[in-house]
């Protein structure tokens, strides 16, 4: 990987955990809907030796793999689209999901999912999606990944409220495991 990817790689990750769970390890706050303005979040950057250029700050945005942040339509703010573990009311309305998502996990977490279910933990909401491709990645973060099936149409008829990401991934707040189909593992 080049410097610059790398350096691209290392802003992002630093990017989520400040404008998801820890905005004041630099000392920025984040609006009830989660948004920052992007020239405090520059001279914050800089005050603690993580300089970045707005135009730096944009390429991030754009190249993301995951497509985890936007800059609001002024372009004088961003935030983080979903994933947070702060305080935040990201405005998305209820959705009708379609009939099957996904969740990728890593393997040694399936015995608990098949016991409780998919649980936000520190999060707003469990994280799903329409597209192996996303799901995979996601779930190999911490290890082999699996797929789950989730069967939210099913959960949708129940009463679980959805939510969709101007990214296309899909929020809710718990998957009960009987909505689950889990993978014949090895």
């Amino acid at each position: 990987m080049n410097l610059n990817k790398e350096r691209l790689r290392r802003t992002s990750k630093f990017l989520s955990l400040v404008l998801r769970h820890q905005p004041e390890k630099i000392g920025i706050t984040l609006n009830p809907a989660g948004w920052t303005s992007i020239d405090d979040l520059i001279k914050a950057m800089s005050d603690i030796g993580k300089p970045i250029s707005r135009a730096e700050l944009q390429e991030v945005v754009a190249n993301n793999d995951k497509k985890r942040f936007v800059i609001s339509d002024d372009g004088l703010e961003i935030r983080a689209r979903q994933g947070h573990s702060v305080a935040v009311e990201l405005g998305y309305q209820p959705s009708d999901p379609p009939e099957f998502l996904l969740h990728g996990t890593p393997t040694t977490a399936v015995d608990a999912i098949r016991r409780e279910g998919l649980k936000k933990m520190k999060r707003h909401h469990v994280h799903l999606h329409w597209d192996r491709e996303t799901a995979e990645t996601v779930g190999s973060r911490r290890g082999k990944p699996v797929l789950l099936r989730i069967r939210s149409k099913d959960m949708a008829k129940e009463g679980y409220v959805f939510y969709v990401t101007s990214n296309e991934v899909w929020l809710t707040d718990h998957v009960p495991a009987q909505c689950i189909d889990f993978p014949t593992l090895e």
